[in-house]
């Protein structure tokens, strides 16, 4: 069964970070570009960053460039989301996705094909 799990989700307060985690099992993730989305309360969806299934291509939100990072492990079947300069607006729950598209990554929510459950993530002081 093909599963995505996230994790590393938490309470920061501004300014702080955190590290997601997307986990996958029942499938390779090398296959597949992996993107991160996040959903706020009463707001949509909305793409945050994605990589390539290679890892060489990445994309982000203007909202978390520069301080967002994406990464992936490919042998750990794992990809990361490395949040610094954390604020307000960044609460959100945030979900991994998977998309088999050959190269590049995009991020539409349309387009990926297999999602995790989601992590909160909080900032507040």
């Amino acid at each position: 069964q093909l599963q995505l799990v996230e994790s590393g989700g938490g309470l920061v307060q501004p300014g702080g970070s955190l590290r997601l985690s997307c986990a996958a099992s029942g499938f390779t993730l090398d296959d597949y570009a992996i993107g991160w989305f996040r959903q706020a309360p009463g707001k949509e969806r909305e793409g945050v960053s994605c990589i390539s299934n290679s890892g060489r291509s990445t994309n982000y939100a203007d909202s978390v460039k520069g301080r967002f990072t994406i990464s992936r492990d490919n042998a750990r079947n794992t990809v990361y989301l490395q949040m610094n300069s954390l604020i307000a607006e960044d609460t959100a729950i945030y979900y991994c996705a998977a998309d088999r598209i050959r190269y590049g990554c995009r991020l539409y929510v349309s387009s990926y094909d297999y999602w995790g459950q989601g992590t909160q993530v909080g900032v507040s002081s």
